[in-house]
């Protein structure tokens, strides 16, 4: 049956259709010899797929992975540049896997990795509004801070939809705050705190689509239940 080849490429497990989308527009997928364009269809059984230069392999088994992921560690599956890469830690996992949506190098917690891209796209698209919460150690607390957070609506010019925010816990040396979002926009929360004065001193999400991190050890993985994954897939029917 023909489906569009971002869908094929992300369903046989290589990376995000996102990611699928811009290989085609690169030039880097081809179909019985010619260079595909997005938005162009073929048939697995039928056609001759190449994705840079190697065979769509056939569908895998799909795979869903929670991490704990460490600081120091770059969400890709390769970076020249990155000291380390989250899929080292799930190298054993025996599957391959992407990650889903973005932790930046110094962050840490709740990560998951899969090669579904259903999966991914119903944890990514901002129609499912899959809710990230973060629990983040900061210095320079005011009264007023908190307040100027969830008035937030734009950074650098680009809207941002309203952050939920409060204080749980406070010492001499630093506040510690829980943000409730719905994006993943490129360091989103340490860009609102640095717009408010606020320095981050640690940042760990600890919650993604309902799904907890709870007391996974930092650098372990588990595989998600299905109790846990039928809630995400629920949501694109």
């Amino acid at each position: 049956m023909e489906e569009r080849l971002q869908k094929l490429i992300a369903g046989a497990g290589l990376c995000s259709r996102r990611t699928a989308e811009a290989w085609i527009q690169e030039g880097a997928v081809t179909v019985n010899g010619a260079t595909a364009r997005l938005g162009d269809r073929a048939d697995p059984a039928r056609d001759r797929i190449l994705v840079r230069g190697e065979p769509l392999p056939l569908e895998p088994e799909k795979c869903y992975l929670m991490l704990n992921k460490p600081r120091g560690y770059t969400c890709s599956l390769s970076d020249p540049h990155a000291a380390h890469l989250v899929t080292e830690l799930v190298a054993d996992c025996g599957c391959r896997v992407y990650p889903v949506g973005r932790l930046d190098v110094d962050s840490q917690g709740l990560l998951f990795l899969t090669n579904d891209g259903a999966f991914a796209q119903a944890l990514l698209h901002p129609s499912h509004g899959a809710e990230k919460l973060y629990r983040v150690t900061v210095t320079g607390l005011r009264t007023d801070s908190i307040r100027r957070l969830c008035r937030l609506r734009e950074l650098d010019g680009e809207a941002i939809r309203p952050a939920r925010v409060s204080l749980i816990g406070e010492d001499k040396a630093a506040a510690t705050l829980l943000f409730a979002i719905h994006e993943g926009k490129k360091r989103q929360i340490r860009r609102m705190c640095a717009r408010v004065g606020l320095s981050v001193r640690q940042l760990c999400r600890v919650s993604e689509g309902g799904i907890q991190l709870g007391d996974l050890p930092e650098g372990a993985w588990r595989p998600l239940t299905a109790e846990e994954i039928r809630p995400i897939l629920d949501q694109r029917r």
